[in-house]
């Protein structure tokens, strides 16, 4: 009998028969299947022991560890964590009473997604940045699918930045009057859309200008020349040409002196003498006045040229510079001018006196004449008034 057990026959019957009688251990290999679950802060969070069957007895724990967050067991083996928060993540396994695994799984929590904000700029006519920002932290993996439309047209995709939390969109309909914008942003936990809608010619923001120069002109206090070039992102072709706010003032001035200008450079002929000044220039669209205007290029400080020489304007002309041509003799000497030139300031003051003189003469004679007038008048009239009254004397009464 010993021979027929130790046979080879014997033996696979035994082995079949008892896989046979412990069907528990063929599930508990089958059912080693990690996964991922997602949860919510702050709320109860159920986790189910694989396909293990109900009423067996099941042991759990946490990232290896017997030591469990704050939870309660239930009747089928399902674990419930309460009020879990960001300690309760990790790796939960489950466990029969052999000690033999029967399933594992990862936990996450965090926040179903929330509203983005949402904003876009236009640095030029044929491209569109917008960027967003995260309402809420979820603390969960998201995804982000951006779509852009004008106003009539089909939806078209942004190119997508996760990283930078950026989107792209090259050559749109600039002239639709409205075009809009929509992220969705999906993870474990649910999606939510977020749209916007705005106009693109007002949205219209050049970049600053660059290159800024400032330098002095050589010879002349007051001036400075200006230079810049327009901002590599703007097209180069003359279809849309941009217009330059110039701004400049002395340190520590409170009011600006401002210059417009379609070309570089520009030159300024009131700068403040032996002062340093601030320089700044600024880019508008010139066509579309409801575009904005770029921010300011950085700050420059320069100073005019410190050792000027005469304006044009304030050169004194001398004699040989009317009289080119004119040659004095060689015997003429600043002596010998010299009596000439008071001759002619005597004979000046001569006429000037004799000119207050007649002045004077005809003024008296003017005023004696009116007074005699008056004279000869009143005293005609005082002749006529005593006629008068001897004629009223010699009437009979």
């Amino acid at each position: 009998m010993p021979g027929l057990l130790s046979s080879p026959v014997c033996l696979t019957v035994i082995c079949f028969l008892s896989w046979l009688l412990h069907p528990s251990c063929a599930q508990i290999q089958t059912d080693e299947v990690p996964g991922i679950q997602y949860g919510r802060l702050e709320s109860n969070v159920t986790l189910v022991c694989g396909k293990s069957r109900t009423g067996i007895p099941v042991k759990w724990q946490f990232n290896h560890s017997s030591a469990l967050p704050w939870h309660k067991g239930t009747s089928d083996g399902s674990l419930v964590l309460l009020h879990v928060n960001l300690s309760a993540q990790g790796n939960y396994s489950c466990y029969n009473s052999q000690g033999l695994l029967l399933y594992s799984v990862t936990l996450r929590l965090g926040h179903p997604p929330g509203l983005l904000t949402i904003s876009c700029r236009v640095p030029n006519h044929t491209h569109v940045r917008c960027s967003w920002l995260d309402s809420i932290q979820t603390f969960l993996p998201g995804q982000y699918n951006a779509s852009f439309r004008g106003t009539g047209e089909a939806w078209r995709p942004c190119i997508m930045d996760v990283t930078h939390k950026l989107c792209d969109v090259h050559h749109p309909a600039f002239w639709q009057p409205l075009h809009t914008l929509r992220i969705t942003e999906t993870n474990g936990l649910g999606s939510q859309a977020t749209s916007i809608r705005f106009r693109l010619h007002e949205l219209l923001k050049p970049d600053p200008p660059e290159s800024v120069m400032v330098k002095p002109v050589e010879g002349y206090s007051k001036r400075l020349i200006v230079s810049w070039n327009s901002p590599s992102s703007w097209p180069p072709h003359d279809a849309f040409p941009l217009m330059f706010h110039i701004r400049y003032r002395p340190l520590d001035s409170m009011y600006w002196s401002e210059r417009y200008s379609e070309e570089s450079p520009v030159e300024i002929f009131d700068a403040l003498e032996d002062h340093l000044h601030q320089v700044q220039v600024r880019a508008q669209d010139e066509v579309n006045s409801d575009s904005q205007w770029s921010d300011w290029s950085p700050m420059l400080l320069i100073r005019p040229w410190a050792n000027p020489t005469p304006e044009p304007t304030e050169e004194v002309l001398s004699e040989e510079d009317f009289f080119p041509l004119y040659t004095k003799p060689e015997t003429s000497t600043e002596k010998s001018h010299k009596p000439a030139l008071e001759d002619e300031d005597n004979l000046g003051l001569v006429i000037l006196l004799v000119l207050l003189s007649v002045v004077i003469f005809t003024t008296v004679l003017s005023l004696i004449l009116v007074v005699w007038i008056r004279q000869k008048r009143h005293d005609h009239v005082t002749i006529q008034e005593l006629a008068s009254m001897v004629k009223m004397k010699s009437m009979p009464i």
